[in-house]
C-alpha cells in the first residue's frame, strides 16, 4: 500500500465563488456564522489539516484577502459552478494534492484530510469524495457522496481543463473518468451535521443555533 499524503502534501481550497442565489444573491462566504464569516470559519477548520490554503471567490476579493491566504477567481466565466473552483485551485496548487471544501458547510470533520488521504493511498485513487449519511422526509437514511468535499491529485489539472473547455460542469461525470472512490464518515464520533450545508439564510441560522 502506498504511503498516505502528508499534511504538507495537500493544499486546501475553500470554495466561495458561487452566486448565493438561494440566499438572495448575497456573497455566501461572507455571511456570519458564530462570530465569523462562513468562509473564514471554513478556513480555520481546514488550515490545521493541510499544508497551505487558498480561497476561490468571484466577488469582494479584498475582503476575502483579509483572511490572510491567497484568493483567486474562476478562470471560467459566468459562475460556472464548483468545477470552476476545482480548476482554479488546481491551477494554483503547488502540492501533489488538493482538498476542496465549500464555504457553506462549516461543521465538516476535523480529520477530513487525513481520512481521505488514507483511503486514496489504500485504494490507489486519484479522487476521493466524502460521503455523509442523510435522512429523507420518510425517515429513511442513506449514504450520499458529497463531491465538493474532494481530495484530488493536482496532476489532473489538464484533464479538468479539457473537460470544462468542452462545456462539462458535472463533478461526478468528470471524476468517474478517473480512479474515484468515496469514504463514508460513519465513525461514532462523527457529527451528524458534518455535511449539513446552508443554502438559505434560514438554514444558516438553524445550523448556527443547533447544539
Amino acid at each position: 500500500m502506498a504511503e498516505a499524503a502528508r499534511v504538507q502534501d495537500i493544499t486546501g481550497l475553500v470554495l466561495a465563488g458561487g452566486r448565493g442565489s438561494r440566499m438572495g444573491g448575497v456573497d455566501k462566504g461572507l455571511q456570519p456564522f458564530r462570530g465569523l464569516p462562513l468562509a473564514q470559519h471554513a478556513l480555520q477548520r481546514l488550515a490545521p489539516q493541510v499544508g497551505s490554503c487558498l480561497i476561490n471567490a468571484n466577488r469582494h476579493l479584498d475582503r476575502y484577502a483579509d483572511f490572510g491566504v491567497p484568493v483567486w477567481p474562476d478562470s471560467l466565466s459566468d459562475y460556472a459552478g464548483p468545477l470552476a473552483g476545482f480548476l482554479c485551485g488546481l491551477s494554483h496548487c503547488t502540492t501533489p494534492w488538493l482538498l476542496t471544501v465549500p464555504c457553506d458547510t462549516p461543521l465538516f470533520p476535523p480529520d477530513l484530510a487525513q481520512r481521505l488521504a488514507r483511503a486514496a493511498a489504500a485504494q490507489d485513487a486519484q479522487i476521493v469524495f466524502a460521503a455523509g449519511l442523510e435522512t429523507d422526509d420518510q425517515g429513511r437514511s442513506r449514504w450520499r457522496d458529497q463531491p465538493v468535499f474532494c481530495l484530488l491529485q493536482a496532476a489532473l489539472q489538464p484533464s479538468l481543463q479539457q473537460y470544462t473547455a468542452q462545456g462539462g460542469r458535472k463533478i461526478d461525470a468528470w471524476a468517474r473518468t478517473h480512479r474515484c472512490i468515496s469514504v463514508a464518515f460513519d465513525q461514532p464520533e462523527d457529527d451528524a451535521r458534518a455535511f449539513a450545508n446552508a443554502n438559505t439564510l434560514e438554514e444558516l441560522h438553524a445550523l448556527e443555533n443547533a447544539r
